[in-house]
């Protein structure tokens, strides 16, 4: 029987995982946030006020069984309607909000815990979590919410470079200190956390010039006004090949937009029957494509992008770095451009990874996974997108058996579910999650 559950990470995942279960009168639940402030995790706790979410507030309700509860609360709060894009750190307020009121109508079912978790231990009997003060903590299930991993350092990056020059945590408070209008900044990558950070630094004051870099150069696109087709009746079954030029046509018919948003309530099951050289053609070819398509930006952050663009402050460039040196004066990085053979050197007064999230089990030095991959208790996807795991968000160990007492939720289940980054997949995820554990109180470890 599940009585009790252990939540690693109180963000996005491991709130809504918590709260979840006491709305099925399931399990106990004991959440453990090794951050100051537990409810709102990365992306809304470290988020500047000039970031807003990318999704309308119409969509973006933490309950999937109730899709006007974040409206009623922006209402309630006189922060906005169903067709706004909502400040960030609001939010994450909201988030906080609904931990806070969860807690206290619990009647001590959900306690939220301090810690950080070094080792998870699972056996018939349950799991014994291990904290870094000593402590252990016994549980008959634990679930991993540790939201995204920070981004790699790119080759010739890293440790070798001054930590003022280059911040390879795109979140560090300091990003944006010490800069004058004269320096110029690098952000290694074009796609969302590039646009955070560039309209950080510029909320910041900073007016000096930006060049984003990547492979492609691509930008995410921008949204707009809602104009939804008329659907597609069931699943494209289609080859991969054939399917891009069904999207393509169906953009010319009904917009890019339209097109790419009637295959959201397909995506996850298009992945999970696709076969594992479909899904690397897709990753290797057309993941950057899809991901700026799909992935779009408020039309007041798509605006501040473009005003900084067209004033020159803002460049966005196809290329690859080859080598970074400190100097006297900046990080010189040697780079060249997409399709040509010239190699340019430029100085940097600073340099920011914006590679976005990474999920690769093989390198991450996140102790805790790193500790329950080498002892083969969870092991990396195929694709090396994140944590392996069944279609019901039980861990696959090392010899390919899922752990009956271990789950995974959120972006680092990718690799099984492709579509688990934003709000309106993750909080049905959770959800999917909290009926299962609460059923198995009845069931038994059938019920998992």
């Amino acid at each position: 029987m599940i009585r009790h559950v252990a939540i690693v990470g109180a963000g996005f995942s491991g709130t809504l995982q918590a709260i979840n279960l006491l709305r099925h009168d399931g399990p106990r639940a004991t959440l453990i946030e090794r951050a100051a402030e537990p409810g709102k995790g990365l992306a809304y706790g470290a988020a500047h006020p000039s970031h807003v979410l990318n999704v309308r507030a119409g969509n973006m309700s933490a309950l999937p069984d109730d899709p006007g509860h974040f409206v009623r609360w922006l209402t309630e709060h006189g922060k906005g309607d169903t067709t706004s894009f909502a400040e960030r750190v609001t939010y994450g307020a909201y988030l906080r909000d609904m931990l806070d009121q969860a807690i206290a109508a619990s009647g001590n079912r959900l306690e939220v815990r301090r810690g950080d978790v070094t080792d998870i231990a699972c056996d018939d009997g349950g799991a014994r979590l291990t904290l870094a003060d000593g402590t252990t903590l016994a549980a008959d299930a634990a679930v991993l919410a540790v939201g995204n991993l920070p981004p790699h350092d790119p080759p010739g990056f890293g440790g070798a470079l001054s930590p003022d020059r280059y911040k390879s945590d795109p979140w560090d408070p300091s990003v944006a200190t010490g800069l004058d209008d004269g320096d110029t900044v690098l952000l290694i990558g074009t796609g969302l956390t590039m646009v955070d950070i560039a309209l950080m630094l510029e909320a910041s004051g900073y007016r000096g010039r930006i060049v984003a870099l990547s492979r492609r150069g691509l930008l995410p696109r921008r949204h707009d006004a809602p104009a939804p087709g008329p659907g597609l009746p069931e699943r494209p079954t289609e080859s991969p090949a054939d399917l891009l030029r069904r999207v393509r046509a169906r953009g010319e018919a009904i917009g890019w937009r339209a097109a790419v948003d009637e295959l959201r309530p397909y995506t996850q099951a298009m992945w999970a029957n696709a076969s594992e050289a479909e899904r690397e053609r897709f990753l290797r070819h057309l993941r950057p494509w899809w991901d700026v398509h799909r992935h779009r930006l408020a039309p007041q952050v798509a605006d501040r992008l473009e005003a900084m663009r067209d004033r020159g402050q803002l460049e966005a460039v196809a290329g690859k770095t080859i080598a970074a040196e400190e100097t006297p004066d900046g990080i010189a990085v040697t780079w060249r451009r997409r399709g040509s053979e010239t190699v340019e050197r430029t100085m940097f007064r600073r340099i920011v990874n914006c590679t976005g999230p990474q999920g690769d089990l093989t390198r991450t030095t996140e102790p805790l996974l790193a500790t329950l991959r080498d002892r083969g208790v969870i092991r990396a996807d195929p694709a090396r997108l994140g944590i392996d795991v069944d279609g019901c968000a039980r861990t696959i160990a090392a010899d390919g058996l899922p752990n009956e007492r271990l789950y995974a939720l959120g972006p680092m289940t990718r690799g099984a579910f492709w579509e688990i980054v934003a709000v309106p997949d993750i909080r049905q995820q959770t959800w999917n999650l909290a009926r299962r554990l609460s059923n198995a109180q009845w069931v038994g470890g059938e019920g998992l």
